[in-house]
């Protein structure tokens, strides 16, 4: 019934061309460009279809809570092992996947795309295309299903995903470090040679925090080779970085996500920084220039997306594509939305 309703309702804006806000739960609506359009609410396209523990499977609807997907998981000891944060009690399984935002333990395990095994997707068309499936080795081509992670409902409707999930460890320990940015940079990528069962790390104001994962013997090598003070009310300090309740968040300013290589030095930049997965991630809290902030993160090979407050008409959220890479977009768009309906501008103003 849900299918034929969205069918329905995606042919008549086609017809129209006109436009349709893909929405779960809506604790996403603030990334990206502004939404705009019929709203197309996938909430009662919800339920886990297939979970296989022993085979690390689960296979659920858009619409689905993350918050249930999680507790399936948790009672069999397993895991979204790439902890995608949630922002709110309504978060869905759809949303997720195509926000393809990931937490603290992106650095140790992936991100959401690497976790992607198959996806069901409604088109500008109405039809629905199967991608992927249940299983690792069963990609041939164009892995579509992971190209959905990220595109914010750009290219069509996600109906259901099939996702890999991994046990819980058995042992966590987090540590916590006094050291100046530029040492903490030096120390994490140091670190990130060794063997060492890193599952997490984040440096703000002076400290640096690693989380510990793994076999409690890994563990507790670790803690002994490292050394450091534990983090006081650990999963609540994680929980914190995980969902952005942190107090470095918590601010009025513009907060840009900046994705850089992880032995970059410290960009200089006016502002408060929070450093994550190992350096790659870093997040800063500023109301400099934007051109400033792009030109300065371009330099050094990566890319700066205005992720919170700021002027996101005029600025854009996400770094400018190249010329050649804008095409393979627009093709894209043109090939599963025809009309341009779905989410039109979100991700760039004229996708």
């Amino acid at each position: 019934m849900d299918v034929q309703k969205f069918r329905d309702q995606i042919l008549t804006a086609s017809s129209a061309r006109s436009a349709l806000h893909i929405r779960g739960g809506g604790t996403k609506d603030w990334y990206g460009e502004p939404s705009r359009g019929e709203l197309l609410d996938t909430r009662t396209h919800r339920g886990i279809i297939d979970y296989e523990p022993t085979e690390l499977v689960i296979t659920a609807r858009c619409g689905t809570p993350l918050a249930e997907v999680e507790a399936a998981l948790a009672d069999r000891h397993q895991a979204l092992a790439f902890e995608p944060p949630h922002f709110g009690a309504d978060a869905t399984l759809g949303g997720m996947v195509a926000s393809g935002l990931s937490g603290p333990s992106r650095l140790a395990v992936g991100a959401v795309r690497d976790f992607m095994l198959g996806a069901v997707l409604m088109d500008g068309k109405g039809d629905v295309l199967h991608f992927g499936g249940q299983v690792m080795k069963n990609v041939a081509g164009y892995d579509v299903s992971r190209l959905l992670t990220g595109s914010l409902g750009t290219l069509g409707l996600i109906l259901e995903v099939s996702l890999k999930v991994l046990p819980q460890p058995i042992a966590v320990s987090s540590r916590r470090f006094a050291v100046a940015e530029t040492e903490a940079i030096r120390w994490l990528n140091e670190w990130g040679g060794q063997p060492l069962p890193i599952s997490a790390s984040c440096w703000c104001d002076g400290v640096l925090s690693i989380r510990l994962s793994g076999a409690q013997a890994a563990v507790s090598a670790a803690e002994k080779k490292m050394g450091g003070d534990a983090v006081p009310a650990a999963d609540a300090f994680w929980h914190g970085v995980r969902e952005q309740t942190h107090a470095f968040f918590t601010t009025a300013s513009s907060i840009w996500r900046l994705s850089v290589p992880s032995v970059t030095p410290p960009l200089g930049l006016p502002g408060s920084t929070l450093i994550e997965w190992g350096g790659a991630q870093r997040w800063l809290v500023t109301d400099a220039d934007p051109a400033a902030i792009r030109a300065a993160v371009s330099a050094v090979g990566g890319h700066a997306t205005l992720y919170r407050g700021g002027d996101k008409n005029n600025v854009g959220v996400f770094q400018p594509l190249a010329p050649a890479v804008a095409q393979i977009h627009h093709n894209l768009k043109a090939s599963f939305d025809p009309a341009g309906i779905f989410n039109p501008g979100r991700m760039y103003p004229d996708l």
